[in-house]
């Protein structure tokens, strides 16, 4: 049925990983990776010199991807523990756009990816909220808005925000050590940046390239991309200067077809939204009604979406280096990143309200749907909606340090810095944002599940026409306003000794203090007009533009089906929001929330503050000896990490509920909040121990064991409760904070076994296993919150539904408006093949029954997990022909799955992101050509839900480039992205109820970089 290219490349990709790490050629750095941690790191600057061959007593320098591929074998040869990075030199040689895009090529990592860049990190199956990544061995803060429509909490680093021009070396520190900041389980992502004194002299270069995006829903303009640095010292190189920056600009479209759902099912179950049971009415229009124990899933909704991308990103740094005298360097730096991202998504949909409906499925126990359809009375709607966010990512660091090499073999070295990361929308109307419109008169809608993509169809009642614009009128809108900063103040005092004895080599020792202080907010204002806010004449016809949808998704299964929706109605959102407000006072006077003067951003309801202080000593023995008359060597060493939490939050105090349109319910709010604190502390010792061992000359093997930490989510720490804003009929959510959470704790083995049986040539193989405990996990608990109660089944609904005979929610809206005034407002109404429906507010009364709320809070549970795998790889150089192959494959498995066919009602605990993944590189490096095609692939994981599982398909991806210095200091290049198109799809518990389908396009940049 499916047949995402993605999948037949898997069988082409083998085993594993060449690590090209962050040397720059002719550099010898055979020291422990882990001593660079907060210190200066090496120029990314090459030397442009050439050595020529054949003359007496000159050495041929290699250059290029050669270069680094010599230096990554040195690197990982010589390293202490598994400790995996890539050099500038194949960060600029890769076609990527941001870090997440390079860090991929590294074994074992893999990347989740938004607007179809790379975003997030996964490392050996351990998703961005496990991994902690560090600048110049820094603590960064982290800044995203999440969804835009709730209050951020995430930890996890974006690494969109940096582009990979103006970096040194990223290096990922798999295995724990005492001398390595604590906060990963998954790993330590260390980001490091040039400094001048390193390269002597001035030096630089500067790039200029062009970019085309084929996924451009209109046209496919070019936009510019420009990244430079320079580099100069003076004073007898005592003093130096580094300036570098990057600017790109990208527009490109993310076009998604999409299905909403509701929670699972047995088959056995019943209830609003569940299937018909046998001998009940509606059973009859189910073909292969799912059994008793089979598990089955419902959509809620489904839409297509055109997403148009607009994004802006600046990054740079400016580094200050003196060495006063041989013994002493001090060095300030300033890195600076924005990245301003515009998203616009225009879509057409439908929603399902479990009335009328026809079903076929798959067989069990997991059924999935083949189509499901269902049919209205008068008065449903088909909406066409718009939405806008426009949000800015801004990261700012300054940092010093102070190095002195004193008599005796000792370093000291102190570092200090003060970073912020902010998140906030940059226009008037807010993070998350949705304008709604509908033409009324929908008499069937159907999703057919058979494709790739889900395949949307329906029928309007006679008469009315769904592409006719003048029928498109306005209903309910939101405007969710976001905000996220995180500080941090860190202050690191580390020690280095050489004994250079006989047994002991060296020992380091240090302490650490960190204040990290996050503010998360959040409000919104909401106009539950679902049913029409006023007339369709309100709104210029002029306003709107027919676009076609099947073409926006092609090379997608489904995307020509027979009855697909065959366009859609775009707006300009800005002047609609205006209009709105101009006829309706959407944003100076909404039903929900409050608006600052003159926008549409909302006042914030809720609003986190946490502050966490973290002091952390370590100390670690290096130690050399021979076994067996072999070299070998053994490093051993704690850190302790003891941390305070103090978390207090400011949430809105509901008093009310309104039932809004046919399946929208509203909570309403008082305006005030309510202020709650939390406190909790926690310590950890965290032991680390290294030991590797050259049994036969070129051939080395490690073991490793250590306990690292990652921290909960900030979300989960908040100090308050926060019901969400729109209930069901069924019931609504919300959540509460744990201060007092614990970390999560992993026990880490490490095995490999390197065999380096040429210059630029290795194969290796490692086994890592992770004993997991601290597990955060969510308990739900059923209570009335607020004493809020159901509108919509109480006694004035119990006597419309007696009264006229159904349950069909526009017809007892239309009674109830009409019977009972003093509890509800008439705010507009609809006419349907002639006959008028009333819409409006119902509000809840005192006789109507309590909401239940599912209060989610989180919690250590006792549930622990074991994660395991292997990571291979091969460096293979094709003797003096340019050529060669890197090869990559991670396997990581665990115990920790969902089990689809399990109780639905029944939470599961799993572990979001376990997945293998593969690399295949073939370059090419002779006679000033360079040319690279790399593929990386990722198998399919699960992407969340204790309840309701989601999934992200395999996905594979082919990027080239190429260059051609054809003249010294001047070269030519061009390089591609997703060079095949590949597509990306997701789905839940069964392959056939998809959520997510995304076509594939490439994108391609060509340009001149000049050295000097």
């Amino acid at each position: 049925m499916r047949g995402f290219t993605a999948r037949s490349h898997t069988q082409l990709v083998l085993g594993v990983s060449a690590l090209a790490l962050m040397a720059t050629p002719g550099t010898a750095l055979a020291q422990d990776a882990a001593a660079t941690l907060g210190n200066p790191g090496p120029s990314e600057i090459a030397d442009t010199s050439r050595a020529e061959p054949g003359e007496a007593g000159d050495d041929i320098v290699v250059t290029g991807i050669r270069a680094s591929l010599r230096e990554a074998v040195d690197i990982k040869r010589d390293a202490q523990g598994v400790v995996d990075a890539i050099s500038a030199e194949d960060i600029g040689k890769f076609p990527d756009t941001n870090l997440a895009e390079s860090l991929q090529r590294i074994t074992g990592v893999s990347i989740d990816r938004s607007n179809g860049e790379g975003q997030f990190v996964t490392v050996r199956g351990f998703g961005p909220e496990y991994n902690l990544v560090t600048l110049n061995g820094r603590q960064m803060p982290t800044s995203t808005l999440g969804d835009g429509a709730s209050a951020p909490a995430s930890r996890s680093f974006d690494f969109a925000n940096l582009a990979s021009e103006g970096i040194a070396a990223v290096e990922v520190y798999k295995t724990g050590r005492a001398a390595v900041p604590s906060g990963g389980i998954g790993s330590t992502i260390n980001i490091r940046t040039p400094r001048p004194l390193d390269k002597p002299g001035m030096r630089g270069s500067l790039a200029v390239k062009g970019v085309l995006d084929s996924s451009r829903n209109e046209g496919n303009p070019i936009t510019p991309e420009v990244s430079g640095i320079i580099s100069t010292t003076f004073a007898d190189d005592r003093i130096g200067v580094l300036l570098s920056g990057a600017y790109q600009r990208r527009k490109a479209s993310a076009n998604s077809a999409s299905v909403g759902f509701r929670d699972g099912f047995l088959g056995s179950d019943e209830g609003w939204g569940s299937l018909p049971l046998p001998g009940t009415p509606g059973a009859a229009n189910i073909t292969n009604r799912p059994g008793p124990n089979d598990v089955y899933e419902i959509p809620q909704s489904a839409a297509y979406d055109l997403i148009d991308i607009d994004r802006e990103r600046i990054n740079g740094q400016l580094v200050l280096q003196a060495k006063p005298t041989d013994t002493l360097t001090a060095t300030v730096d300033f890195t600076y990143s924005s990245n301003e991202v515009e998203v616009r998504d225009s879509s057409v949909g439908i929603w399902f309200n479990f009335a009328d409906t026809s079903s076929a499925w798959t067989d069990g126990p997991n059924a999935g749907p083949l189509f499901y359809s269902e049919r209205f009375g008068p008065g449903k709607d088909l909406s066409y909606s718009g939405a806008l966010s426009a949000n800015k990512s801004e990261n700012k660091s300054l940092g010093g340090n102070l190095t002195w090499e004193a008599p005796g073999g000792v370093t000291v070295s102190l570092d200090a810095h003060h970073s912020t990361a902010e998140s906030k929308p940059t226009n008037k109307y807010g993070s998350s944002t949705s304008i709604g419109n509908a033409i009324f008169g929908l008499q069937s809608q159907t999703i057919d599940f058979e494709h790739d993509m889900p395949v949307l169809s329906y029928t309007m009642y006679p008469g009315v026409d769904p592409l006719d614009r003048s029928l498109i009128t306005p209903t309910g809108n939101s405007f969710r306003n976001a905000y996220f900063k995180d500080e941090i103040n860190q202050v690191q005092l580390k020690g280095h000794y050489d004994h250079e004895g006989s047994f002991l080599d060296s020992i380091d020792a240090g302490f650490s203090f960190v204040d990290n202080k996050v503010r998360s907010a959040y409000g919104f204002i909401q106009n539950d007009t679902w049913g029409g806010i006023g007339p369709a004449s309100d709104i210029p016809d002029d306003l709107f533009e027919q676009v076609s949808i099947p073409d926006k998704f092609d090379g997608l299964s489904g995307a020509n089906a027979s009855g697909i929706i065959p366009a859609l109605y775009m707006f300009n959102f800005e002047r609609m929001a205006d209009l709105l407000e101009n006829n309706y006072g959407i944003c100076s006077d909404p039903q929900t929330g409050t608006a600052q003067p003159g926008t549409c951003l909302s006042d914030y309801t809720v609003d986190r503050r946490l502050s966490e202080k973290t002091i952390s000593p370590f100390i670690q023995f290096n130690t050399k000896f021979d076994l067996f008359a072999r070299p070998a060597h053994l490093i051993a060493g704690i850190r302790w990490d003891h941390t305070n939490i103090d978390s207090s939050a400011l949430v809105p105090v509901p008093v009310g509920t309104r039932w809004v349109s046919a399946n929208e319910f509203s909570v309403i709010y008082s305006g005030e909040s309510t202020f709650t604190r939390l406190k909790g502390s926690y310590q950890n010792w965290l032991p680390a121990v290294d030991f590797d061992i050259e049994p036969i000359e070129n051939v080395k093997l490690r073991a490793s064991y250590s306990h690292t930490i990652a921290r909960a989510d900030y979300g989960s720490l908040q100090g308050g409760r926060t019901i969400d804003s729109n209930p069901r009929i069924g019931g609504g959510t919300g959540s509460q904070g744990n201060a007092g959470l614990l970390p999560y704790k992993s026990k880490n083995l490490d095995f490999s076994a390197e065999w380096y049986y040429d210059r630029e040539s290795y194969v290796s193989v490692g086994y890592f296993n992770k004993d997991v405990s601290n597990f955060i996990s969510t308990t739900q608990v059923d209570t009335p919150a607020f004493g809020l109660r159901n509108p919509a089944a109480g006694p004035r609904y119990q006597a419309a539904a007696n009264a006229l005979g159904t349950t069909d929610a526009v017809r007892i809206r239309d009674y109830i408006l009409r019977n009972f005034p003093d509890s509800s407002t008439v705010t507009g109404s609809t006419d349907v093949g002639g006959v008028t429906y009333l819409t409006g507010d119902i509000f809840a009364t005192a006789e109507d029954p309590l909401f239940n709320f599912q209060i989610a809070q989180p919690f250590n549970s006792d549930q622990t997990a074991n994660i395991h795998g292997w990571e291979f790889a091969i460096q293979h150089r094709l003797w003096e022909t340019g050529l060669g192959v890197i090869l990559n494959y991670t396997i990581v498995d665990g115990d920790a799955k969902f089990d689809n066919t399990l109780d639905p009602n029944v939470g599961q605990f799993a572990l979001t992101g376990l997945s293998d993944s593969a690399n295949a590189v073939l370059y090419y490096d002779k006679g000033g050509i360079q040319a690279r095609v790399a593929y990386n692939w990722r198998d399919e994981f699960y992407n969340g839900g204790s309840f309701d599982p989601t999934y992200v398909e395999a996905y594979g991806q082919v990027d080239a480039s190429a260059s051609w210095e054809f003249v010294p200091g001047l070269t030519a290049f061009v390089e591609a992205i997703n060079l095949t198109g590949e597509s990306r799809r997701g789905h839940r518990r069964s392959d056939n109820f998809v959520t997510f389908a995304q076509p594939g396009y490439a994108r391609y940049s060509g340009g001149i970089r000049f050295t000097f």
